[in-house]
């Protein structure tokens, strides 16, 4: 299944770092950016989390929450948040979420195919509609063109 623009966004529910717990409906009526990485701590996925952490004041001000999603375990997500003093919940997916956005793909390197997760950000409106969806996201100026897609949600 994939999720594109204008559909409902699919419900979700997490454990997330700092002992919290994330979901759809503890959000509604808020905007927020779901943002779906391969792994923790890794370059790509250090730099998307970081670029994120910077954006932060200015995304807060816009009233979003900003979620990072992967498969990691909890005890991996709680080291890199703390490495790199990462505030927005980092949540851990047991397969449930990643599977209704779509998000993880047959994927190839090298000639070998196998499933990973496709790095992918939802910016889900106050309706709990999927306002904008980026696949395949590359990092370099991915979270400043989110935050100019928040800012003209009004």
């Amino acid at each position: 299944m994939t999720v594109a623009e204008g559909d409902i966004a699919p419900a979700f529910e997490m454990p997330a770092t700092g002992g919290r717990s994330v979901s759809l409906a503890a959000l509604k009526g808020r905007p927020v950016v779901l943002y779906f990485y391969p792994k923790a701590d890794t370059p790509g996925c250090t730099k998307e989390a970081c670029a994120f952490q910077e954006a932060l004041p200015a995304l807060g001000k816009l009233g979003v929450e900003v979620i990072g999603v992967s498969r990691d375990k909890m005890p991996a997500l709680e080291k890199f948040a703390k490495k790199y003093s990462l505030s927005f919940p980092l949540a851990s997916d047991g397969a449930s979420v990643s599977d209704a956005y779509g998000t993880w793909v047959e994927k190839s390197m090298y000639g070998r195919k196998y499933m990973g997760m496709e790095r992918s950000t939802f910016l889900i409106g106050r309706d709990g509609k999927v306002a904008k969806a980026w696949r395949k996201v590359s990092v370099t100026g991915h979270a400043q063109a989110v935050a100019a897609a928040v800012a003209a949600l009004g």
